[in-house]
Formats: C-alpha cells, structure tokens, sequence
C-alpha cells in the first residue's frame, strides 16, 4: 500500500511538471490569445463545472470538469486550483482521475468536521467528494443505469484522495441523467443533523438524505410541473438565503441544457421552504440567475466561516452552444469572477442579487475618473463604474482600432448587450447575437469587469447580471459613455 500510495504521489509530480512545461510552451509560441487576466481557466486543455467548491483553513478550493489531453471535451477528471483571495489562483495537481467504474463527473465536496463518514478521525475529520461516475461503454451500450454516485476522501485538505472501495454509494435507479450531487448539512427541527443531496435527474432533482454519506435514502423530487423544460436539468444546488424581512428562505438552483433565455445553457433557480425532503416554490416563477448567455453550471462554496454571513457562487463562463469551437488553442473555457448571493425585493417578490465578491476591489491597480464622455483603456482588464440619472436610457460603446464593439445599453426597459460587431464568430452561427433582459425597476449604476475575452455586466449591484464571452481581434482601446452616465471611473486591473 505505501508502495502505491508512492508510486500514485510521483505520477502527480510528474503530471504537474508536464502541466508547467506545456504551458510554458503555449506562452512561448504564442498560443495565448484570448487568456485572461483576472479569470480562472486551466493551465492547458479543456474544462467546464465547477466542482466542489469548499473553503477550508484559509483556502479556497476550486475543483472542475477537466480533460487535460485536449481542447475538447473527454474523460472527465477532476482539475484542482487553490486560492487564499478569490483573485489569484494557484493550479495543483490534479485531483481525481477517471477509473473502471467511469468518467468522474461533476459534483461536491463537504467537509465531515464530525466524521459521520467514518473515513477520517475526530482529530482529523476527512473531506469528502461526492460526485457522478458515467460509464461510456454503458452509455455506448444503450443502457440506462450508465451513471451512479462515488465518494472519495482526503485527509491533507484536498492535496490527496482516496475513492471509496465500497463505491457506488448510491445506484443508479433506473434513469439515462442521474447526476451532478451536490450535498449540504441540514439541521432538522429535532435538532438532528442529516445530509441532503440534491441531485440532477432528466427534468427535475431529487433529495437523498443520509447520516453517514455512504447510505443514502430517498426524501422526495421536485421540478417535473415547476420552471422551465427546454432541456435536460443539470448542476442543482440547495442553500439558504436570508431575506429583506430576516426571515430564511430556501434557494433551489439547476442549471438547464438546452432551454436558455439566450439560446442554449443558462441556470435557473426557485425560492422557496425546504421540508422533510420536499421543496415547495413560493410561485412558479421562472427566474434566471444570469440573463447572459455564458453562465452555465455554477454552484456555491461550503463550509465557508459562519461570521462571513455570504454565499460564494462561481460558474462555467460558456455555453454548450459553442463551448467546443471558441477559438482559443491551447484551453478552453474560465469560470465566472466569483459573486456573493442574496435577496433582495421588487414589488413584493423575491429575486436574487448576484453582487461582485468584495475581494474582487483588490484587483484594482490605478483609478481613472473619466470627466468627458469618452476615454481609452487603460489595460486589457478593466473595471468600469458609472451612474445612471433618473433612470433614464443610457449607452456604454467598447471599441478597438479594427472597428469592431460592443454596447450595452438600457432602452425601453430591456438591459441589453449587443455583440454582432465584436469580432471572431465564424465557429458558431448563434454566437453573433444581441442579448437582452427585462428589467421593471430602477437602474441606479453599472459596474462591468471586461477581460481579454469576456464582459461581466452588474446593474444596482448585481440585481441583474448579464455575463458574455468576446473574441475581439484586437484589445479593446476605447470606452464611450451617453451623455446620462454620471461618475464614471475606470480601474485598470491586476494581471
């Protein structure tokens, strides 16, 4: 076993040199378009969920869908970054490879501080990943039971892991999509704890509950008549937010693919309570959590301190429309900047405001007050505030010296942005595209991070959130502002 346990610890070595080589390699050939500066992506080849996001000991842990032998998509591993400020990442070896039960798919990690597993120690409670295992040949094969759930341990806070010799945890039952298990803790009203998975299944989730995270019953499903159905339902999430009037509501989010206000992938979410395994909507709403069409997937940090009194989400920046022809060379995708979750109200009902995490103003590196209606760009990532007057229409131009650009704007009550001049889009017919979202109340001010490949839009904060990708042929060098914008300032960013 020491020898093995040697012999798997060298490899990682290995791989993780081959990672810096390559990657220096793609630096120095210059294969480097379109990288960006302040978002997460891997060193080389392919990536898309997050996965198992988990704060533990001053660490950040992002884990995600990767396949580190191409640009596009294939056996899934589990790719590992770190990070102590949620700006700098630091990309570790990788974590779980694929094995004879399947690709490991997308899923979460907990940490049992109380050992309920009974893979660690109370001296030196495990993590443990929950996560889906597909089986190709199965899926190949014509069968329906093709994915089912693992687990895996570690016990040096993520550095190593070791799957569970009892795996699958929970059988499939019967279902092509049965996937993507995010699990969290719930308190019950007699005081028991017990942990709760949500799990993507075809057009709806179901909740499993089990005290150990090895035996797993199930509580009840939710979803078959609620939301929206232009696709299969992936990546669910469960947590609690606290409203405006203190009270606690349940969040449920599931990503949707196709079915997209956008075209394509988009996540959409329900609030509501959270009872004995059964999940009961306030409305039946159909709410996006991004009205963009590059945020797919993203779920939320656990285990994140009690006194921070945040939620931490992170989503994939792409879309399965086109996530495979971007035309970048040596990786493909990055996820989202990371963003606190709240609740906020609009006439009386609830939605849910997606603000830049607060240790994104670190990256800030020079203040730039803009005093006329026009200025350059101090750098390939920026950070650009404004206000709006009286709520009025307003108009944002990003523009580089080839001529291309891209707007946004507010115009007859729709927050709008409209890249069919940005540049590179032969790789897909839809990619061109003016996006747009109904918006029926105030727009007070406007903060937008653009990076060499992308445009985060926050209107008040975050109370709508457009996120797109861009594949300018050159930086864009110039902002223009309507005449209505008011105090506007330019943060040239830390690479």
């Amino acid at each position: 076993m020491i020898r093995f346990q040697f012999l798997v610890f060298a490899i990682a070595i290995v791989f993780s040199s081959c990672q810096k080589e390559k990657e220096i390699i793609f630096r120095e050939s210059g294969l480097e378009k379109y990288r960006p500066l302040i978002h997460f992506t891997p060193p080389f080849g392919w990536m898309n969920d997050p996965n198992g996001l988990i704060y533990k000991d001053g660490i950040y842990h992002l884990f995600y869908q990767h396949y580190p032998d191409s640009i596009e998509w294939g056996p899934m591993h589990w790719g590992h970054a770190t990070s102590k400020n949620l700006t700098k990442w630091e990309h570790q070896p990788i974590a779980l490879y694929p094995d004879s039960l399947g690709y490991i798919f997308s899923g979460s990690v907990i940490y049992d501080q109380e050992n309920s597993s009974g893979l660690g120690t109370l001296e030196l409670p495990p993590l443990v990943a929950i996560y889906t295992y597909h089986n190709m040949e199965g899926e190949k094969s014509g069968k329906l039971d093709f994915q089912f759930q693992g687990i895996a341990y570690s016990s040096d806070n993520g550095k190593t892991w070791h799957k569970y010799k009892g795996n699958p945890v929970l059988p499939n039952q019967g279902v092509k999509d049965f996937r993507d298990p995010k699990v969290t803790q719930v308190v019950k009203e007699n005081g028991e704890k017990i942990w709760v998975m949500t799990l993507a299944v075809w057009d709806r989730v179901h909740f499993y509950s089990s005290k150990n995270l090895i035996d797993w019953d199930f509580l009840g499903q939710f979803g078959q008549n609620n939301g929206a159905h232009g696709g299969v339902w992936e990546c669910p999430d469960l947590f609690q937010l606290v409203a405006p009037d203190g009270s606690e509501k349940w969040v449920l989010i599931t990503s949707i693919n196709p079915g997209g206000p956008q075209k394509g992938s988009a996540t959409q979410y329900f609030i509501g309570d959270f009872q004995n395994g059964q999940f009961i909507p306030d409305d039946n709403m159909i709410r996006w959590l991004d009205y963009g069409p590059d945020n797919y997937a993203g779920v939320t940090f656990s285990n994140l301190p009690k006194n921070s009194n945040r939620t931490l989400f992170i989503g994939w920046m792409s879309n399965w429309l086109y996530a495979q022809v971007v035309p970048t060379k040596s990786w493909r995708s990055s996820m989202t900047l990371p963003r606190e979750l709240s609740l906020f109200e609009v006439e009386g009902t609830k939605l849910i405001q997606s603000k830049p995490a607060s240790e994104l103003k670190d990256l800030r590196k020079e203040e730039f007050k803009i005093k006329k209606n026009q200025s350059g760009l101090p750098s390939q990532a920026v950070e650009i505030l404004a206000s709006v007057q009286n709520n009025e229409d307003f108009n944002i131009v990003l523009s580089n010296e080839n001529g291309e650009q891209v707007s946004i704007f507010k115009e007859m009550g729709l927050i709008s942005i409209d890249r069919t001049q940005s540049g590179s889009h032969e790789f897909h017919p839809d990619f061109l595209a003016m996006h747009s979202a109904p918006m029926s109340w105030s727009a007070k001010n406007i903060r937008i991070y653009l990076d060499s490949n992308s445009i985060e839009l926050f209107i008040n904060d975050g109370e709508l959130v457009m996120t797109s990708l861009l594949f300018p042929s050159s930086p864009w060098k110039k902002v223009e502002f309507s005449n209505n914008l008011t105090q506007k300032i330019i943060y040239s960013l830390a690479d």
